[in-house]
Order: C-alpha cells, then structure tokens, then sequence
C-alpha cells in the first residue's frame, strides 16, 4: 500500500466509528432458528439444543464445528503445535469426550500435525467410541521430497490407517497443494501415481470422500477443479474468513481472496471445509476500539464468535475447523454453533469494514502454523512475529516519541520481547538463508520482515541509551 492511502491510528479509529456506525444504522433482524433450513444442495440442521449440523448431497448430518487436532494440550499445558512435549492423553481424552457429547463428529489430524503425534493420539482417543460415531479427516502429508516416491506415499498412507486404529479414512486429503505450485504437485501426486492410488482406495472404499487443502499458487487450485470431472472431489479445503473474503492478496500477494475460492466450490457443488476462520488467532482479539463495536452490538459474544458465526453463515460449507486447546475453547465454539444465529447481510458488511482498516497497519500475516519450523538458525519465527502482532491490535506498539506514554510503552515491549523470545533466538540472528521463505503457506518474505522488526527494536533500543 502506498503512502498516499495510509492513515494515522487516530484517523482509523475515527473511521472505523464512522463506518461500523454507518453501518449498524441499518438493522436486518438475524435469520430465525429453524428446526430443519434448506438452502440449495445443502440441509441444515438443528437438534434440540445443539449442534448445528450440514448436508450436503452424500455428507450427512456433519457438525459444522470440526475438531482440528493439530493444537492438542501438552502435560505442560501448552500447545503441542508449539513445542516438543508429550501429549496429555488423558486431557485429550477428556475433550474428545466431551465434544462428541455435544455432537461434534469431525476431527481433522495429519501425520504432520503435534510433530508427529496428532494421529495416534487421536485413534487412541476416539477408537473409545464406535466408529460410526464420528469422521476422520487425515492428509497425505508428504511434504519433503524423500516421502514423494510411491512406495513411501502409500506406507504413509497405511501407517495412518494404523495409528488411528480405523480400517477406513472418512475424508482424505492432498495436503497444502499449491505450496510449491505445479512442480510439487505434480512431484507429490501426479507423476509418482499417488492420486491414481487414492482414486483406487476411494473405489474400494477404503476412502469414502477425497480432496485436498488448497494453500498458495491459484495455477494449482484451478488445474484440479479443471480436472473435476476426471478426479470427482468430493470436498475442498481452503482457508477462509471476513479478512481473506476481499482483502487476502493484500494480506499476501501469493494468496487469492477466498470469495473467489468459495464461488468456485460453490457453482461445481464441491462442499467447502474451512480452515483458519481466525486467521491464525488474529481475529481472536482485534484494536480495542473495534472489540468495543461488536460487544455493543453483543455484548455477551466473544470477539472470536464473531468470526466462527461469518464462516458458518456460507450455505456451501461443510464443517470449520478450529484447533483447540483448551476446554474453555471447545466450550465456547460448541455455544457458537449450537445453534448457530446466522449472520446477516450488515453484519457481514461491517465486519468487512474491519478487515479493510485493519490492513492500515503492517501486521505481519503470521498464522502460527509453524512450517517455517524448525529454523536452522534457531529462530523463534512465530513468536517473533506474535510479539509484534500482538503490540499492535492491543495498541501498546511505541511509534512515535511524540505518544504520551512513549517510554513506557519502549520500555514495556523491549521487556517483553526478552521474556517472549530467548535472546539467541530473536531476529537479529536472522541470516536471510531463506530457508524458511519457501515453506511459508502464506508466502511471507520472512527474512524481509525478521530485518524490518530486529531494525526497529534496535532503534528503541538505541533510545534507551
């Protein structure tokens, strides 16, 4: 964005007022709660107290919360996305549970997910309950180029089988296709015969529903919906929320806006499963001004809800995935969507309103997925980017010296940046190696930014003398 469109914090506050304002003068009273609601090829349904529920052609009576089983609680009560601890079986097993209680019945794991270990502790937590009580969402997660061989694909493939303690896979995936374009897609899929084998597994049934997660290069996701007729996907997985609707390729040049990659979905009759409807937590928590708007339009919904109702409101959508750590998480998104009060049109609008001013401000596009991991060098990449991210929705980034509370806000972040990152660990260790770059899902120039952020700490550090 050029310096001709910036704008300064105070006037995006003003903005924001003005627009939200604008905006919530108009009231459409929110869709009513139906027992059964149609809406094209998709039935929605829901149960007496609970669970919103979608189907759509052959997928029947799916929770439209799925369990993403790629941030499961550590014995330290951590997230195993981020560290290397062992997984809490017994809290796993308890949160499992308690979802299927409450009607979740998607769970989506990967052999690539908790370092490995998402998987088995997924069949061991789930193979307590009958079978038909549940889907499993598992990927093809052959990333590096020593598993793209056929034989190695298809012993993948088989050991997932065996850690989730299934003799069939509900929905299996391609994962993250686009990262590397074409090359790698066809590297990992095409020319070894991989999807010939997963096409036979689907005849079989062994596969009852096939797809792929789309991240990255548009070349990629239109060759395989050119190819619909010849591979008959039964579902597609993109990321999706009221930022990426318009505004991903501002986000991220490498990134198409996910009203494009819906429509798609949508006008083929492919059901949509959704991936990152918090945008990597970023919609969480939003600049104080803006958690003020939405909590005088709901004063008892969390800001989070906000986006997980955006998502769940799309007709085409199967099942949103949100990986929880907590039980007060898993609470929360089964309260949002059981059931789940529709978002209407102005609704959608002024969250469309937020999105547009919150890129004024040069949040890093982080999502935390950790494919940038493990650093050679020994980079904390993800909370590096965290710190600052967080600094600037809380609006305690220092600026400007001119800022009333300027030293203390320098002296604040400066602090906590040492509590958050080691000190070996920290931007300045960056070697612009570029390592990272290439696994990067949401095409971050990492190195770019690793010198822009260690630049300005070192200038507040500077000031300090």
């Amino acid at each position: 964005m050029n310096n001709d469109n910036k704008i300064s914090k105070r006037d995006f506050l003003k903005t924001a007022a003005a627009a939200i304002g604008a905006t919530a003068a108009i009231t459409i009273p929110s869709c009513k709660k139906q027992q059964v609601q149609t809406q094209g090829n998709t039935t929605i349904q829901h149960k007496s107290g609970p669970m919103t529920t979608r189907t759509i052609g052959k997928h029947k009576d799916i929770s439209l919360l799925g369990y993403g089983c790629m941030r499961y609680p550590t014995i330290k009560g951590e997230s195993a996305r981020d560290g290397n601890d062992e997984i809490d079986q017994e809290k796993v097993n308890e949160m499992i549970d308690y979802a299927l209680a409450h009607g979740v019945n998607y769970f989506d794991t990967s052999p690539a997910y908790c370092k490995g270990q998402s998987e088995t502790v997924t069949g061991i937590a789930l193979s307590r309950h009958p079978r038909e009580k549940y889907y499993i969402a598992t990927k093809l997660s052959n990333f590096a180029p020593s598993t793209w061989s056929y034989e190695e694909s298809v012993k993948m493939y088989h050991n997932s089988l065996t850690q989730l303690q299934t003799t069939y896979i509900d929905y299996m995936l391609l994962h993250s296709v686009g990262m590397g374009g074409m090359e790698s897609l066809r590297g990992r899929y095409l020319d070894n015969g991989i999807l010939d084998f997963l096409l036979k597994e689907r005849e079989e049934g062994r596969i009852k529903n096939l797809g792929f997660s789309y991240h990255g290069d548009i070349e990629v996701f239109d060759y395989l919906l050119q190819h619909h007729d010849e591979y008959k996907w039964d579902f597609v997985q993109i990321q999706m929320n009221y930022v990426d609707w318009y505004y991903a390729k501002q986000v991220n040049e490498r990134n198409t806006n996910a009203e494009y990659l819906y429509s798609e979905l949508e006008k083929r009759n492919i059901p949509a499963i959704i991936m990152e409807p918090l945008l990597g937590g970023r919609l969480a928590t939003l600049p104080t001004h803006l958690e003020q708007t939405l909590k005088q339009q709901q004063p008892d919904a969390s800001i989070a809800s906000w986006a997980f109702r955006y998502v769940g409101s799309f007709p085409n959508i199967l099942t949103v995935l949100s990986g929880m750590t907590y039980m007060e998480h898993l609470q929360e998104n089964i309260h949002t969507y059981s059931s789940l009060d529709y978002m209407n049109e102005n609704d959608k609008q002024m969250l469309y309103e937020i999105a547009k001013l919150m890129l004024e401000f040069p949040l890093v596009p982080c999502t935390a997925c950790q494919y940038c991991m493990p650093c050679p060098y020994g980079l904390d990449i993800p909370t590096i980017f965290n710190h600052y991210n967080k600094a600037i929705i809380d609006d305690n980034l220092p600026t400007n010296p001119q800022q009333h509370n300027y030293k203390k806000l320098r002296r604040e972040y400066l602090i906590q940046y040492n509590r958050a990152v080691e000190p070996n660990r920290q931007a300045n260790h960056c070697t612009a190696c570029k390592q990272c770059t290439h696994h990067c899902p949401q095409g971050i120039k990492i190195d770019e930014q690793m010198r822009r952020i260690d630049k300005y700490i070192e200038q507040l550090k500077q000031q300090t003398l």
